[in-house]
C-alpha cells in the first residue's frame, strides 16, 4: 500500500460519471473513497463522452481527506484503453486510483499496470496511481491469489456479487440473495476466496454492493457480517449507506479501550518474563496483542 498506515476504505461511493449534479454531494460525502463510474452505471453510447465529464469533477471539486477515483471498462472492451488514457492524461495528480472490473487474471491486472506505468513515464507524474481490482467472475474468484500479488499498485480486492452471479448462474434476486431457502451464507465461499487472497497480498477486502438501498437495516446486517469475516469496508451505491459503512467497519469504544488494555497488560507481563496474562479473567497472549493492534490500526485519524 501506499503509506505506513493502512488505508480506510470503510466505504467507497458509486457514482455515475454521467450525473453532473451528484459530483459536489458525491465531494463533500465521508465516504472514504468516491469512483465516478464509467461501466455499468453508464450506457453503452455514452461511455466515451463520460470520460470527460469524470475528468472535470476530478479536477474541479474539492474532495478533501476523500479518495478520488475512477472505474474504467473491463479490458475486454473497445474502451478500456481509452478510459484509463484520457482519464490520466486529462486528472494527473487528481487521481488517486482505477477501479478494475471483471478481472480474471493476473495478467489484466499486468495490462493494466504497464499501461499506468507508461503514462506516468510519459507525463511527468510524481505521484503512482493506485489500483482495485474487481472479482465478480468464477474465474476471478479461482485466481483470486495470483490477481491479488500481481502488482505493486493493488491496494484493494473488491467482491462483485452481481456479475458473479450471472457468472456461476445462480438463482438470486436483484439485491443477489437466493431466491429460495439456502442453508448459510450464499456468498461464503466466494467472500472468503477475496479475503484470503487479499491478506495474502497484504492489501484490502471490500464487500459488494448492496442494491436495496432504503432497506439500512439490511445493509447493516450485511456490511456486518462481511466485517466479522475480516472485510475492511463496503461499497455504497447511495449516500444513505455511507455513515453505516463507516461505522460498522470501524472499531467500537469498547473495542479500542480493550486493545489498549490487552496490549497494556502483556507489555507489562512481558517486562516480567512472562508469555501470558489475563484480563477480566481472559487470556492475553501475543495473538491476542496481534488482533488488539489489528483493531487499533482501523482508528480512523483525528
Amino acid at each position: 500500500m501506499n503509506s505506513t498506515r493502512p488505508l480506510l476504505r470503510r466505504s467507497e461511493l458509486a457514482t455515475p460519471a454521467t450525473n453532473d449534479r451528484m459530483f459536489a454531494k458525491a465531494a463533500a460525502s465521508n465516504a472514504d473513497l468516491v469512483f465516478l463510474d464509467l461501466e455499468d452505471a453508464v450506457a453503452p453510447a455514452f461511455r466515451e463522452e463520460a470520460r470527460g465529464k469524470a475528468v472535470h469533477a476530478l479536477n474541479d471539486y474539492d474532495w478533501g481527506s476523500t479518495a478520488r477515483a475512477v472505474r474504467v471498462n473491463d479490458i475486454g472492451t473497445k474502451w478500456a484503453h481509452g478510459d484509463i488514457i484520457e482519464i490520466v492524461t486529462g486528472a494527473r495528480e487528481n487521481l488517486d486510483t482505477i477501479i478494475v472490473p471483471k478481472v480474471t487474471s493476473g495478467r489484466d491486472v499486468w495490462w493494466v499496470d504497464v499501461l499506468l506505468t507508461q503514462l506516468e513515464t510519459n507525463l511527468g507524474l510524481t505521484k503512482q496511481i493506485r489500483l482495485e481490482v474487481l472479482i465478480e467472475d468464477v474465474a476471478g474468484v479461482a485466481h483470486a491469489e495470483e490477481i491479488a500479488t500481481a502488482s505493486p499498485r493493488l491496494d484493494a480486492l473488491i467482491f462483485g456479487a452481481g456479475d458473479l452471479s450471472v457468472s456461476q448462474r445462480a438463482r438470486v434476486d436483484t439485491n443477489f440473495k437466493p431466491r429460495g431457502g439456502y442453508p448459510g451464507d450464499f456468498w461464503h465461499y466466494a467472500r472468503m476466496q477475496v479475503l484470503t487472497a487479499a491478506r495474502i497480498a497484504g492489501i484490502l477486502a471490500i464487500d459488494a454492493p448492496y442494491p436495496d438501498f432504503k432497506d439500512t437495516e439490511g445493509y447493516a446486517e450485511d456490511a456486518g457480517n462481511a466485517a466479522a469475516l475480516g472485510f475492511n469496508g463496503k461499497w455504497a451505491i447511495h449516500p444513505a449507506q455511507i455513515d453505516i459503512a463507516n461505522r460498522v467497519y470501524s472499531p467500537t469504544e469498547e473495542e479500542i479501550t480493550r486493545a489498549r488494555r490487552n496490549i497494556e497488560a502483556y507489555r507489562d507481563a512481558e517486562s516480567r518474563g512472562l508469555g501470558a496474562t489475563s484480563v477480566d479473567g481472559q487470556l492475553v497472549d501475543a495473538a491476542h496483542v496481534k488482533l488488539a493492534e489489528a483493531v487499533l490500526a482501523q482508528v480512523p485519524a483525528e
